[in-house]
């Protein structure tokens, strides 16, 4: 598995991982308008944005891309892996490689976790630090967790 420094002419595969995760997995915990609230919320111009700004990588393995993360300074963001790839080990093996490289600068990382992720994060020794809620249609709202984890 490789992690490398997404660029501009990267933004479709960006951008498909992060939908196509968002349309096949989201509905499973959250009901339309928000799993429309998260699509929205991954625009192109955030992930275009976010690209340029040198924030977002690629995950590849046997060069195929998997997955995505968004770094920005001890904030994780946007970890997505393709339905087809998911629990194989690819979410963990990202967020070991991802926290080695932001516990190199800094003491403790932050994340907001949605439903789908937060096992993985809990199971990663992430804790909660706020609970938020949003409504985001008239029937809908969603939670998200602020979760942090120290510098072992």
């Amino acid at each position: 598995m490789e992690i490398v420094k997404a660029k501009p002419n990267d933004f479709e595969e960006v951008k498909r991982i992060t939908q196509d995760t968002i349309k096949q997995i989201y509905p499973h915990y959250y009901p339309t308008g928000v799993v429309e609230f998260f699509q929205e919320h991954h625009s192109d111009d955030i992930i275009m944005n976010d690209i340029i700004q040198a924030k977002v990588y690629l995950v590849n393995d046997n060069k195929e891309n998997i997955g995505t993360v968004t770094i920005d300074g001890n904030e994780i963001s946007r970890l997505f892996v393709l339905p087809e790839f998911q629990r194989k080990g690819y979410g963990t093996a990202i967020m070991q490689n991802i926290e080695k490289r932001i516990f190199e600068n800094y003491p403790e990382i932050q994340l907001h976790a949605s439903l789908p992720g937060k096992k993985l994060y809990i199971n990663r020794g992430y804790f909660e630090v706020e609970y938020r809620t949003k409504m985001v249609t008239y029937d809908d709202w969603i939670c998200i967790d602020i979760m942090k984890k120290a510098r072992p």
